[in-house]
């Protein structure tokens, strides 16, 4: 059987493996649940598997034939702390409060298929094959860890990782069964403005006694909008948005001190280094203007996920060739969302693409995205994604 016949004979199993997955949405680095289910499910295949210290991930090396470079396929295995509203008849979640929404579990599913359709093809192996099972990538980030464990050399110290791919399924982006990919920028820096301005409190009558430091605050947050449209390049842009603003418990008393906090996104190390800059001086500009103290952290989270061009257009022409001109897309644009297989290819030249999985009960472009409550999954997607991803290690 050809590639892609081998991975809809195993359709069934990964359904199956799939929805005993979604049924356990376990949130961040431990995923015990999860990381049996992994096990259970390589367990007889020819791999050598070892398992996390510092969080609940699963590495397991498959050895080619030949000695080619080793290939990295990376399938995230955590859910959110979303409550779930299933579909009647639909997979659900059996801990409340939680939904595998972002589609790892058929992440999770399609790396154990791309697992079994390598390992009935090792003769064919050019070099050997690491597959990444990683919990946290929602939070606080399983990459960075597993990198400091040694995924990146676990075949061996002289046969380090030399490409890396990794997928995503997209509940309302794309057609079901379509890829997408773009070189460059594919996914967003995602970093955290935290402010907290000081001032004096005093009574709601007598403001002029007081220093207020809410409308200095208020001040802030629009300067902050003003800042990225006036500083940074159109076409390399920066976006602010303040989630969080804290001040005072009662009307007519002014408080001591107001606090907000802000995602920054960008999506070129240039203009990150330029938003930690810009963004905390404008805000110090205005507490010193209003004559009041401010204390600003600027924390960096997940870098820029930047494809490598010839590995991008690897992915492409992989596509193609498996499955046909109209099942690939290139992105238009990066989203801006954040990812953090970018720590992954910060190191390790790659791509990083996604796959439509659009239910058949959902309908472009109305359908829920990931993160939602209402976001459901096309389990067909599950061979294909699986013979995608093998044929990425095939070469």
């Amino acid at each position: 059987m050809d590639l892609r016949e081998s991975a809809a004979a195993l359709q069934p199993d990964l359904v199956a493996l799939r929805n005993r997955l979604h049924a356990v949405p376990e949130l961040g680095l431990r995923l015990p649940r999860t990381q049996r289910l992994v096990l259970e499910a390589l367990a007889g295949l020819p791999l050598e598997i070892s398992t996390g210290t510092a969080l609940d991930s699963v590495t397991a090396v498959l050895r080619g034939a030949g000695d080619g470079p080793t290939v990295l396929l990376r399938g995230d295995m955590d859910g959110l702390p979303v409550p779930e509203r299933p579909l009647p008849g639909g997979p659900a979640s059996e801990l409340a409060g939680r939904m595998h929404a972002c589609g790892h579990d058929l992440h999770t599913a399609i790396l154990v298929g791309a697992a079994r359709l390598l390992c009935e093809r090792r003769a064919d192996l050019r070099g050997d094959v690491v597959l990444m099972f990683q919990p946290g990538e929602e939070d606080p980030g399983g990459a960075a860890p597993m990198i400091e464990e040694g995924v990146l050399t676990a075949a061996g110290a002289d046969r380090p990782v030399a490409a890396a791919y990794a997928l995503h399924v997209s509940a309302g982006l794309l057609e079901s069964g379509v890829f997408a990919v773009r070189p460059g920028a594919m996914m967003a820096a995602a970093d955290q403005l935290r402010v907290v301005v000081c001032g004096r409190g005093g009574h709601g009558s007598a403001p002029h006694a007081a220093l207020d430091p809410v409308p200095a605050a208020c001040e802030m947050v629009t300067a902050l909008q003003t800042a990225v449209t006036r500083s940074f390049w159109i076409f390399d842009p920066v976006v602010v948005t303040v989630g969080t603003f804290h001040a005072g418990e009662v009307p007519n008393v002014i408080p001591e001190e107001a606090r907000f906090t802000a995602t920054v996104r960008s999506f070129s190390g240039e203009a990150r280094d330029r938003a930690e800059e810009v963004l905390p001086r404008v805000v110090r500009g205005i507490a010193e203007a209003h004559g009041l103290t401010v204390d600003v952290e600027y924390h960096r989270g997940y870098p820029v996920t930047a494809n490598h061009p010839e590995h991008a257009a690897l992915v492409a022409d992989t596509a193609r060739a498996l499955f046909g001109p109209d099942r690939i897309t290139a992105l238009a644009q990066p989203l801006a969302g954040a990812e953090d297989f970018s720590y992954v290819l910060e190191r390790v030249p790659g791509a990083y693409f996604f796959l439509g999985a659009l239910h058949p009960d959902r309908r472009l472009p109305d359908a829920a995205y990931n993160h939602s409550p209402d976001a459901v999954f096309d389990d067909a997607v599950l061979a294909d994604g699986a013979a995608m991803l093998a044929a990425l290690a095939l070469g």
